[in-house]
């Protein structure tokens, strides 16, 4: 066994004997009571969990629990490391401090340990705190002890269950933090860092700023409390600023223990007890913003010359001891994918930035993305849009992490740029055109002065720009207007000419919106990739034509169903209805407009099929049945549709551009 340990003995079993910086616990009523009723029937115990949980301080309660303890007495063992000590010799203390008289002979093997029923009351308890250090010498010894003394009980606090048959395992996780709209009161993570902040008023009373500092640090008790001593010298606005940029600057004074210190030292010590394999993909993946699979962990891996074949082994290692966490469901046909906490996060870019492989992993990373976007947008192609949905939904952190990354180093700008471009049904027909506008307004100063995929990146910023910004869009798409005639590229010139028609119908010029529309859907090939398809410009020309002409918008959007690339394209075929249903709500067809939202609805998931456009038939519908609530003006209310952020009285209007 290496590691040095200090032993403690304490008949009375009271809470002094366990110190700790701060008494007490805050949120952790349920978890207390629940080990307790562990301690009382089962002979090991178990408190496993990530670094900086409170396994200690929930052993420590329950053990210094005199009045309620079915036990005589208590023994303490804490691990110093760099101190070795013989296995036999540490048995034998333990032993001579629970009272006995056993004899430990050393270099015997412990036999196998059969399940036990409960131990008698009256008998000792055994507490071993932080055992990671000398996990497998431990296992062995508590094998070994249980087996030579029926009455006794042990509490064992560590990264991961020690894996003996009659073990009861407590799994600790960290305090929930309130969600940003729950107003029920302070969740337990701020109902912690509230109690290590009192006496500063500005805590107690900007309630969302506390809970968004422990959502920061991912409830994480050690670093909950951490923060809050920060408070001396900080507002709650700049530490909450601080966080934003990492954990593991966090530091703290008072605790004998030095993990408890800071945030550095405890993820350091999880770090420093992995093999040098699991350590170099602990770095690796802290490039991924969001959660990966293991997949993609392989292949940005491989970059730094992994084998693929230990990247799962070593997933499996920095699962079991909290540095990553299963997202999403589990027992799913979906790939299981992991998460980064941040703190190890932080810590894992700190290692990878010393090593000097930060560039090479970010070069693997972007690779990945822009991989992502490309199946992505084939999936779109393919008909699979709620798998293309659920895909950039998963993705969507690193996706982000490239295009901020890319203002920082410009030589990943390309590969940024080339990814959002690819996402242009995300940005269009899910409502995120806000955000993808942003994304290509950064990038374009970075990319090359000429060629095709500047012209292209130009007209997806302006188009998506249309409803914010129509001076911007109309710039853009002059410069990439050149460009795409000069290349002969059809569809970038028919998708320029859509964009020209939500201008004109931003500027209520009906006649020149429906020629913009009219030309793009005669210009754009069938099946042309990066963009909208045809079917898309003749649904807009539909809509457009509900002001005019109701006949020749049904007669539209009966063409728009009809080309091929609606059969499979969820938002040119919400679109189409959407025109149908208006055409006959304007034409005074009630009955009729009101049945085909319903069949358009009924085959929607407003989550991954065109939002906008399920939530425009949802409205269409409501002036449908209600008309007294939408007055004698809604025909003029038919404009583009509004952004994502805004609240506009447009709003029923799907046409993403």
């Amino acid at each position: 066994m290496t590691g040095g340990a200090d032993v403690w003995a304490g008949s009375e079993g009271d809470g002094a004997l366990f110190e700790g910086r701060h008494g007490g616990l805050v949120g952790r009523e349920a978890e207390l009571a629940a080990l307790e009723r562990a301690l009382a029937g089962s002979r090991l115990v178990t408190v496993v969990g990530a670094a900086g949980v409170g396994k200690s301080r929930l052993a420590m309660a329950a053990a210094g629990r005199r009045d309620l303890a079915p036990w005589s007495g208590t023994v303490k063992v804490r691990w110093h490391d760099g101190v070795p000590v013989d296995p036999s010799a540490l048995a034998a203390r333990i032993l001579r401090a629970l009272g006995s008289a056993a004899d430990e002979r050393p270099g015997r093997p412990a036999p196998v340990a059969l399940p036990a029923p409960p131990p008698p009351a009256g008998g000792p308890l055994l507490v071993l705190d932080d055992v990671d250090p000398v996990h497998a010498e431990c296992t062995r010894l508590v094998q070994s002890l249980l087996m030579r003394l029926p009455a006794l009980r042990v509490l064992v606090t560590a990264r991961r269950p020690l894996g003996l048959g009659d073990e009861h395992v407590l799994r600790l996780a960290p305090l929930p933090a309130a969600d940003p709209a729950d107003t029920t009161g302070p969740s337990p993570a701020a109902e912690l860092f509230l109690a290590r902040a009192a006496g500063r008023p500005d805590a107690a009373t900007e309630l969302g700023a506390v809970e968004q500092v422990c959502r920061l640090v991912e409830g994480v008790p050690l670093a909950i409390e951490l923060a809050a001593a920060q408070l001396g010298d900080t507002t709650l606005s700049e530490l909450t600023a601080r966080l934003e940029s990492g954990l593991c600057w966090l530091t703290g004074a008072g605790s004998p223990v030095n993990r408890h210190r800071s945030v550095r030292s405890s993820i350091g010590a999880v770090h420093a007890l992995c093999e040098p394999p699991v350590r170099t993909v602990w770095r690796c993946l802290s490039v991924f913003a969001g959660a990966f699979t293991e997949t993609a962990a392989a292949f940005v891996c491989e970059g730094l010359g992994v084998d693929p074949d230990a990247v799962p082994p070593a997933l499996a290692a920095l699962a079991a001891t909290g540095v990553l966490q299963p997202d999403g469901e589990t027992g799913t046909a979906r790939e299981v994918r992991h998460r980064m906490t941040r703190a190890a996060r932080d810590f894992g870019r700190e290692r990878l930035t010393a090593a000097g492989e930060t560039t090479v992993a970010r070069d693997r990373h972007a690779r990945h993305c822009r991989s992502v976007a490309v199946v992505a947008e084939t999936l779109w192609n393919s008909g699979l849009q709620r798998q293309a949905a659920r895909l950039v939904l998963d993705e969507h952190p690193d996706l982000l992490a490239l295009v901020r990354r890319a203002t920082r180093h410009p030589a990943l700008a390309e590969a940024a740029a080339d990814s959002v471009l690819h996402l242009w049904f995300w940005w269009a027909a899910h409502g995120h055109a806000r955000e993808g506008a942003a994304h290509l307004l950064r990038l374009l100063p970075l990319l090359p002065t000429e060629g095709a995929a500047k012209a292209r990146a130009q007209w997806l910023a302006a188009w998506l720009s249309t409803a914010a910004d129509p001076a911007t869009a109309g710039r853009l798409l002059d410069a990439a207007w050149p460009t795409a005639v000069l290349a002969g590229d059809d569809a970038l010139v028919g998708r320029i000419s859509h964009a020209h028609g939500t201008l004109a119908w931003q500027r209520h010029d009906l006649h020149t919106a429906a020629e913009h529309y009219r030309h793009a859907a005669a210009t754009i090939p069938e099946h042309a990739p990066a963009g909208p398809p045809a079917a898309v410009s003749l649904a807009a020309l539909a809509i457009v034509q509900t002001h005019t002409d109701t006949d020749a918008a049904l007669r539209t959007a009966r063409r728009a169903l009809a080309r091929p690339t609606a059969r499979d394209d969820t938002w040119a075929r919400a679109l189409a209805h959407y025109a149908r249903a208006l055409a006959d709500h304007r034409a005074g067809r009630t009955g009729r407009a009101r049945h085909r939202a319903r069949r358009a609805l009924a085959h929607l998931d407003p989550r991954l099929d065109a939002p906008q456009a399920h939530r425009a038939l949802r409205r269409l519908l409501d002036d449908v049945d209600h008309p007294g609530r939408t007055g004698p003006d809604a025909a003029r209310r038919l404009r583009p549709p509004s952004l994502p952020t805004q609240r506009s009285t447009a709003a029923e209007d799907p046409v993403h551009r």
